[in-house]
């Protein structure tokens, strides 16, 4: 099959099994804003960073350890079989940590996130419950993606969409029929994943799958060569935690609990945009990974075309749509009519929304070149847009223009992220002439 038609089935499928994960918390934010109202919404809000935390490191262990599976397959090397088994048994461990932070302090957590007392007891129950599966959270990322290098991508899509859709209809189920609030909600959420594993369980335990789980001692070793290649996946899920964090307090002091509240309705929002991005990205890392290991640098070449390529036709029509449809898609989360959070985030969608067109090229570029072991400048780019650049931005411009500050500061941060990817790929390109030039 040609590279064009591999890309086409695999980023397909992949972007479909992101988009689920973002419809699920759309409709977390959906249901909680019917239930509790603006209350519910802020909880969510200020509580999200733990959630993406838990979900990064997921991600940064899964995607990092199946990359090297992927390569080291591709180059013949029998210590491919146990990096399986080395991710999963080091997400139980770190997992641990989680759930018994979550079962002894949840109110202090959502209190040091920047919650009053009334936020605190919306949110308590919700952070206690979902912290508490935190090891299946990072199960779900690593059998995904396994799953995915292994060649069953169509396996990993039906895994995510439905474990989604378990997630959207028990929301409803839980906390309105069976009337349990952001507990019900906190519910759905923390077992949609035992449904993901599972479903990945049909490939991983079937005669098909060349991944297998072997007992052995947690090496660290294994641990950090993963992570390096799992750095930008991991900063993938962790910047939206860290914009959270830094955005929450700097809009408490501006615009108080509703602002928060409007916050989340642009970075719910955000998640949906996001995942179309790291769809492309995590459907074209196992081809990269793939070509990379035999050495078919021209098909890396062609792959890296196709998905920056699609990233930047999806960019342009993201922020068309949501300059359109930002005031009906405010009103589906404004249940209480409230005109000063409707005003905020309206403004908020149009403005934030820009910084997609370079956030897109990003996204992928950053999963090109972990997927292509430059550990290095993938990290340079992911901490950029994770922590750095967000970070100065959003201090600075929120100084200088308030509120609309805030919104600008994402666009203004992935823009430097950008320049900071461009001089990656064009320093690779030097390096393959250079090689090229050896040969002859």
């Amino acid at each position: 099959m040609s590279e064009k038609k591999l890309f086409a089935k695999y980023v397909s499928q992949n972007i479909l099994g992101m988009l689920g994960i973002s419809v699920y918390i759309l409709a977390d934010t959906f249901f909680i804003s019917m239930a509790e109202g603006a209350d519910g919404i802020t909880a969510l809000n200020l509580v999200l960073p733990v959630y993406s935390l838990i979900f990064a490191v997921g991600a940064m262990i899964g995607v990092g350890s199946a990359i090297r599976f992927r390569i080291l397959r591709a180059r013949g090397d029998r210590s491919a079989d146990t990096y399986f088994s080395n991710a999963v048994l080091w997400a139980l461990i770190l997992g641990a940590v989680f759930i018994a932070a979550g079962i002894a302090v949840p109110d202090r957590i959502v209190a040091l996130l920047g919650g009053d007392d009334r936020i605190v007891a919306v949110g308590k129950d919700y952070t206690a419950i979902f912290m508490s599966f935190a090891p299946f959270f990072m199960w779900n990322h690593i059998c995904n993606a396994f799953v995915r290098n292994d060649g069953a991508p169509a396996v990993a899509m039906a895994a995510t969409l439905l474990s989604s859709l378990f997630n959207v209809v028990f929301d409803y189920v839980l906390m309105f029929p069976l009337r349990l609030g952001m507990r019900g909600a906190a519910l759905a959420t923390a077992l949609s994943p035992v449904l993901g594993v599972a479903i990945c369980c049909v490939h991983l335990l079937s005669k098909r799958s060349t991944v297998r789980f072997r007992w052995a001692r947690p090496s660290l070793r294994k641990l950090l060569s993963s992570c390096q290649l799992g750095v930008s996946a991991f900063v993938g899920e962790i910047s939206s935690g860290v914009t959270t964090v830094v955005f929450n307090g700097i809009i408490l002091k501006l615009a108080g609990n509703v602002g928060v509240a409007a916050y989340g309705v642009v970075a719910n929002t955000s998640l949906v945009a996001a995942a179309v991005f790291n769809g492309v990205s995590q459907g074209a890392q196992p081809l990269l990974s793939g070509y990379y290991g035999k050495g078919e640098r021209a098909s890396v070449r062609k792959v890296m075309r196709l998905g920056v390529g699609t990233g930047m036709v999806f960019s342009v029509l993201i922020i068309a749509l949501v300059w359109a449809v930002a005031e009906p898609v405010t009103a589906v989360f404004n249940n209480e009519g409230n005109a000063e959070l409707a005003a905020y985030a309206v403004t908020g969608l149009r403005l934030y929304f820009t910084g997609f067109l370079f956030a897109g090229f990003n996204i992928i570029g950053t999963g090109i070149l972990s997927a292509t072991e430059s550990a290095r400048w993938a990290f340079l780019a992911s901490v950029s847009r994770g922590f750095v650049a967000i970070i100065l931005c959003a201090f600075a411009l929120s100084y200088l223009l308030g509120m609309n500050g805030v919104w600008l500061s994402f666009p203004a941060a992935e823009l430097a992220t950008a320049v900071l990817v461009g001089a990656a790929f064009a320093s690779g390109s030097r390096s393959d002439m250079k090689k090229n030039e050896k040969k002859k």
